[in-house]
């Protein structure tokens, strides 16, 4: 039965927002993300495996244009050529992230294949240079999520061709609205293209420069606004967690744990099975603000962690991993919360804690910053206090975990 192809519109195309892959035939599709961008990608097998280019967005190639860009591939493939080694297609402002890519490509292969380094794998190079002197999984985790999210348009190009204009494309889209996102952005941006720039495989200015540079190109950025969190009201919490347990995947047993725990969302994010030794969760100092914590776990964190406990547990293991394996985003439990109790947010959840603990308790003020991780009193008192009066704390977090969990019935 032959294959059909060219089975898209205009139309459809314009009017697809489903994320997923939606199949034109001959190999092209229209990927739709799930923040709504859509790009064009070309499948297709060579020496028996399966690859995947990005030929660009929706916004710079029109259907007719992509078909042939997809035409211009399997002539060359006929031939023998690998579309992308041999880069026979003109691929520019490519929004498509290749499954798996930045976890691969580097330099080095780039060079083995005769192919020129792509910024995505002098990128990948740069992290595996510097990654054994950050802080925890969290950085490296930060830097992929920069290129794979907010840099993908250019992530496929010719590292030695990134200008300006590539630059100035994937942060005019965060510049004025995602302030901290763009200046992380600009600012890997300029290390990578220095790395680039030292290995010889470019020359000239470096594109991602703010002084001399950028400054004239963009717009201030508007300041960073730092203040409260919002938090729920304390009398809300246990509706919430009805609610909340009813709600699916492994992001919402994360943010329970968060809850029960009263942790920052990094704690949560980062957090291995070595860290669990029975009722506590053990964290070195390299994981909180250079002090090792001890947090005592509640029966109903304990209860969460038997939901997600793996068979056999290996101890590097993420109690809660992304869906594709790694550190979950920061983001996934802003956004469950938002969508259940807009407009409350993790963090915020702290301050209810401490809010109801001062309210309804009668627990020592000390006690109740002790189980936030907050240090209490000045250098000279903190200096003779030898306990982290874990056994107050226990009953602190017992207490908050029964009033949390008063809305279920005794046999859940």
């Amino acid at each position: 039965m032959p294959v059909s192809v060219n089975k898209l519109t205009d139309r459809a195309v314009r009017g697809l927002k489903e994320p997923g892959y939606h199949a034109d035939g001959g190999g092209l599709y229209l990927q739709v993300t799930q923040g709504g961008s859509r790009s064009w990608i070309y499948r297709y097998s060579i020496e028996g495996r399966r690859r995947e280019m990005g030929l660009g967005s929706f916004h710079d190639l029109n259907l007719a244009e992509a078909r042939l860009v997809r035409d211009d591939a399997k002539r060359g493939l006929a031939k023998g050529a690998d579309p992308l080694a041999g880069r026979r297609v003109r691929v520019t402002k490519a929004d498509v992230v290749v499954p798996g890519a930045a976890d691969v490509g580097s330099v080095a292969t780039a060079t083995a294949a005769n192919a020129e380094p792509t910024l995505l794998e002098c990128w990948n190079d740069y992290v595996r240079a510097q990654e054994g002197g950050w802080r925890g999984r969290k950085t490296k985790a930060g830097w992929m999520r920069s290129i794979e999210k907010h840099a993908a348009a250019i992530q496929h190009r010719p590292v030695r061709e990134i200008g300006v204009d590539d630059v100035i494309l994937v942060l005019e889209p965060l510049w004025m609205t995602k302030a901290e996102s763009a200046g992380k952005l600009r600012e890997r941006l300029e290390r990578v293209l220095d790395y680039a720039r030292v290995r010889k495989l470019r020359s000239g200015e470096n594109p991602a420069l703010w002084k001399g540079n950028l400054i004239h190109l963009l717009p201030p950025r508007p300041k960073l606004q730092r203040g409260h969190m919002p938090a729920m009201p304390y009398e809300d919490v246990p509706d919430f967690m009805i609610k909340l347990a009813a709600s699916k995947g492994i992001s919402a047993r994360a943010l329970e744990f968060t809850i029960l725990t009263v942790a920052r969302e990094t704690m949560t994010l980062e957090a291995t099975w070595r860290e669990v030794s029975g009722d506590i969760w053990d964290l070195d100092a390299s994981r909180m603000k250079e002090r090792p914590f001890r947090q005592p776990l509640s029966t109903g964190a304990l209860a969460v962690l038997s939901k997600v406990r793996p068979d056999p547990v290996r101890p590097n293991d993420l109690v809660f991993p992304a869906q594709k394996g790694g550190v979950m985003s920061n983001m996934a439990m802003d956004m469950l919360l938002r969508d259940l109790a807009p407009p409350w947010t993790p963090h915020g959840m702290r301050s209810t804690f401490r809010d109801w603990a001062g309210d309804e308790t009668e627990f020592a003020r000390e006690v109740i910053e002790e189980c936030l991780s907050h240090a209490v009193g000045d250098e000279t008192e903190r200096a003779y206090r030898r306990s982290d009066a874990l056994k107050k704390r226990k009953a602190v977090l017992e207490a908050w975990s029964t009033y949390c969990l008063s809305k279920f019935p005794y046999d859940r």
